[in-house]
């Protein structure tokens, strides 16, 4: 069995994957990529068509997107080397893992990709966040943290037990915070805050901080508060 996980290991997306395999004991390989690699005309027509990544190869069978992928990964092997279940196989269980993955794509992602990208893209490009925008993308995140502090309320988790759709919000939150100096969003939140910590100190997540120099790679970005 030979899984390759094809992505920058420091993309938050690639992440997702990475946090996936360790929390399933699950060995694997990285091929790292760079902005030029994924617009290659070889890699458009055999890995993503639409030039992103992660990509994922298991012995000859390939996927793209990281929520599908983490998806495949937690149905083929969770259970088969360690203890953990991310997706469970309750029907209804299962269902509010989905529910929880859907609810980070339509309201937690964008508002938060929205600031990153400004604070930390834009800002690598070499110019100024349109602070407009920077405000708009934190209020509106705040308004779903505020969902997220009611949603949590007596849980350690977002379903009551950890699952796929809590490893799915962790890497560019991660970021967010150590990259772009935005963690009084989270941290104000008393409940948020306590699932936070408790994503922050799993073992597998803590291996994958050391692990990958999380700390030297968010250096590499610029910080900007405003």
């Amino acid at each position: 069995m030979t899984i390759t996980v094809i992505g920058a290991p420091a993309s938050p997306f690639s992440l997702i994957l990475i946090y996936v395999l360790k929390e399933l004991g699950l060995s694997f390989e990285n091929v790292p990529t760079t902005h030029e690699d994924i617009k290659t005309p070889e890699y458009l027509a055999t890995k993503h068509p639409f030039g992103r990544s992660p990509v994922l190869n298991d012995d000859g069978f390939q996927v793209y997107e990281s929520r599908a992928i983490a998806r495949y990964l937690a149905s083929k092997y969770q259970g088969t080397k360690t203890s953990t279940i991310l997706i469970p196989s309750d029907v209804q269980k299962a269902a509010l893992v989905e529910q929880f993955i859907s609810v980070e794509i339509s309201y937690y992602f964008p508002p938060l990709f929205k600031l990153l990208t400004q604070l930390i893209a834009v800002r690598r490009q070499g110019n100024e966040p349109d602070l407009k925008i920077v405000e708009e993308a934190r209020e509106e995140l705040g308004k779903t943290l505020d969902v997220y502090e009611k949603l949590l309320e007596g849980k350690d988790y977002l379903t009551g037990e950890f699952s796929l759709a809590d490893i799915i919000h962790l890497p560019l939150t991660y970021y967010a915070i150590n990259s772009a100096g935005e963690g009084d969003l989270w941290n104000k939140r008393p409940n948020v805050s306590k699932w936070l910590k408790n994503l922050n100190e799993r073992e597998s997540w803590k291996n994958i901080v050391d692990e990958y120099k999380l700390s030297e790679q968010i250096s590499k970005y610029t910080k900007y508060t405003v």
